[in-house]
């Protein structure tokens, strides 16, 4: 976490650095002066699941909404950094293992309430409520009593999560998390009006309900068309915010979002299609973002019964197979790098890990992969056929029909099949293919952000991959304090899922985003994160 500790005599006081948020705060108050008020376009690249955070799907564009409408304990600046949030401060036992909020005596939420400590109490049962199935449940097991909760397990500890009183939240953890604050900034993490919910269940969420405590809240939604949001007024920083409200397409077609940008119909297009790259520079160079990221781009391969990817020498071969390097400078247009592991180069206090075999020849490569196929009982009369389940994009297309003409050679039949982001996702979930196409973009800096997705209980292990040495070593690495230590087990994890080709990794990706020159307040960032209350239009 970015921030500078305070050690007191008798406990440890974290606090993130105020001057820090009282500059960001002074000059976006400072632009918007200069600034015309204005609704903010922005193109996302899918429609949210919900906007009840137990039951969004897992996407980023969940996080560019919710993010918007939501505000958890800890926040980001325009760069991406950890600040308070709905928290002011906050107190660490000297063992590391509870966490007391103090709320924001002016943090309410849209109509008019006051947002407590109970509000952030429910979410969190919320989150582990079986019922919900909530995707990112796993993200904070080291809650005391969350993955016991979540599971349903009979003798489950009380949950560490307490209202002391109506400003006070106290949090207790397994064990020492030194990263714990930054998951405190997910989506997942944000309160929920205990009024509303209270009073209207499960419908809470309804436009005609719904009150949220970020800086803009929504204020209709037409499904698959645009979801409106406008400013806040009880935000506590809503002298800061410039815009008036904020304006969410789904746009899953690149070119259609390019088309539109140009047009001057939408302000922030969330992705766009890398082989477009050279003529964007070339005519919107003002308008192009291309930045590190932490994040990949993996296809994963089904290891339910009744699918050929269920046997370890298919997901050899197929990983063996794939020509990397063409797809990241053919396709992808050479803004990405091949992936030789699941987790990318750059995360922090670790060393990224090489799946077996791809360190050989490309034609070694292939003629292995032909033994294996063959020692798996296929041949020209039996050939092995697949199902590769792709979402919507040009670019995903591209990368589907070129692993299908990769995988020919080997005798491979592949039945393509594309759909739309949440269709294709929750294909995914319910098992439906054999093949199918994924990406995870970092919550936190920390490579049990991506490794956590492998394990046999996460919702979004798409591919159904279980392996009892992988799992202990994920948990022996939750319960470890040493870096060094934690780190080394971590990488044995990863090896451990290479080694049995538990995934197809092809790329380690970039943020992707076309910005309106106008637009003041953007900064490039690793998480790819980007809060509307930051930004201003320049007046015309």
């Amino acid at each position: 976490m970015r921030t500078q500790p305070r050690y007191g005599s008798h406990r440890r006081t974290a606090r993130l650095v105020l001057p820090l948020l009282a500059a960001v705060s002074l000059a976006t108050s400072l632009s918007v002066d200069t600034a015309r008020a204005a609704t903010l376009n922005i193109g996302i690249q899918g429609e949210p699941a919900s906007l009840d955070t137990a039951r969004i799907g897992g996407t980023t564009w969940e996080n560019d909404v919710l993010g918007d409408l939501f505000e958890g304990l800890v926040t980001l600046n325009p760069g991406g950094e950890y600040i308070p949030g709905a928290a002011s401060s906050w107190d660490i036992s000297d063992n590391g293992t509870v966490y007391t909020f103090k709320l924001r005596d002016d943090a309410n939420w849209s109509d008019g309430e006051p947002v407590v400590a109970k509000d952030f109490v429910l979410a969190f049962q919320r989150l582990f409520d079986p019922a919900n199935g909530a995707v990112y449940a796993s993200l904070f097991y080291p809650i005391r009593g969350a993955e016991a909760h979540t599971k349903g397990e009979q003798d489950a500890p009380e949950l560490g999560v307490e209202a002391i009183d109506a400003k006070t939240l106290k949090i207790t953890l397994n064990q020492p998390t030194p990263y714990f604050p930054t998951l405190l900034a997910h989506i997942a993490a944000s309160p929920v009006p205990s009024h509303l919910v209270e009073q209207y269940g499960d419908d809470w969420t309804q436009m005609d309900h719904i009150a949220t405590n970020g800086a803009f809240t929504p204020k209709s939604w037409v499904s698959h068309d645009h979801i409106a949001a406008r400013k806040n007024a009880e935000f506590h920083a809503v002298d800061d915010v410039a815009l008036e409200g904020v304006d969410y397409y789904p746009v899953e077609d690149r070119s259609a979002g390019l088309q539109r940008f140009r047009a001057g119909g939408l302000d922030i297009v969330r992705d766009f299609s890398p082989d477009r790259y050279q003529w964007l520079q070339e005519n919107l160079p003002d308008a192009v973002h291309l930045a590190p990221q932490l994040a990949n781009y993996y296809f994963a391969l089904n290891q339910r019964d009744g699918h050929p990817t269920a046997d370890k020498r298919v997901r050899k071969a197929l990983n063996l197979a794939i020509r990397r390097d063409v797809i990241a400078d053919k396709i992808m247009g050479g803004v990405v790098s091949p992936a030789s592991g699941f987790v990318p180069d750059g995360v922090g206090h670790y060393d990224a890990q090489t799946m077996p075999g791809l360190d050989q020849a490309m034609d070694d490569r292939v003629t292995e992969a032909k033994g294996l196929l063959d020692e798996a009982g296929y041949d020209a009369d039996h050939p092995l056929e697949l199902t590769l389940r792709y979402s919507t994009t040009e670019a995903n297309k591209r990368i589907a029909v070129a692993l299908a003409a990769m995988w020919q050679p080997l005798g491979v039949e592949t039945q393509l099949i594309n759909a739309e982001g949440a269709v294709h996702y929750a294909e995914l979930a319910a098992g439906n293919f054999d093949v199918g196409r994924g990406s995870w973009v970092a919550d936190f800096d920390d490579a049990s952000n991506f490794l956590g997705i492998l394990q046999s209980d996460s919702p979004k292990n798409y591919g159904g991959y279980k392996s009892q040495p992988f799992d202990e070593l994920m948990t022996k690495a939750s319960r470890e304090t040493d870096l060094a230590a934690r780190q080394k087990l971590l990488q044995q994890a990863e090896q451990q899922a290479l080694s049995d080709y538990a995934v197809a990794p092809i790329y380690v990706d970039v943020s992707r985003n076309l910005v309106n020159p106008k637009l003041e307040g953007w900064e490039d960032n690793a998480l790819n994160r980007h809060l509307s209350r930051w930004f201003s239009l320049k007046a015309d």
